[in-house]
């Protein structure tokens, strides 16, 4: 399977259950990676034939300034399935950290797999 991996994609956002961590928005890390439906844009050198990944980036920060989480967990499935149901993949890995969250600790989060 022919993947896309975004890394290091940073978002601003407010998450969490606790009333601290909804007062200021915080940076969040993504680590996406998406299973390609087929390999024709290798041979077709054609955007038509794969999944742009800058819409991607984009949607995902369009609808993550659109609602609240109070979980990473719920974060994960819900960029998991906007890859697999609006873009047409059938297989995504994304992992969210949370930076600086905990004192000696780079980042907390979680990975998740999910196929369409």
């Amino acid at each position: 399977m022919d993947k896309i991996f975004l890394d290091e994609v940073r978002l601003d956002l407010i998450i969490g259950i606790y009333d601290w961590e909804r007062q200021v928005p915080q940076t969040i890390q993504l680590d996406i990676e998406i299973g390609l439906p087929h390999s024709r844009a290798g041979q077709s050198d054609d955007v038509a034939d794969t999944i742009d990944y800058g819409a991607v980036v984009a949607r995902i920060r369009e609808t993550v300034s659109e609602k609240h989480f109070n979980l990473v967990e719920a974060l994960a499935e819900h960029v998991a399935h906007l890859i697999l149901h609006e873009f047409g993949a059938p297989w995504a890995k994304v992992r969210i950290a949370k930076l600086g969250m905990l004192r000696g600790v780079k980042r907390v989060g979680i990975t998740i797999e999910r196929s369409a």
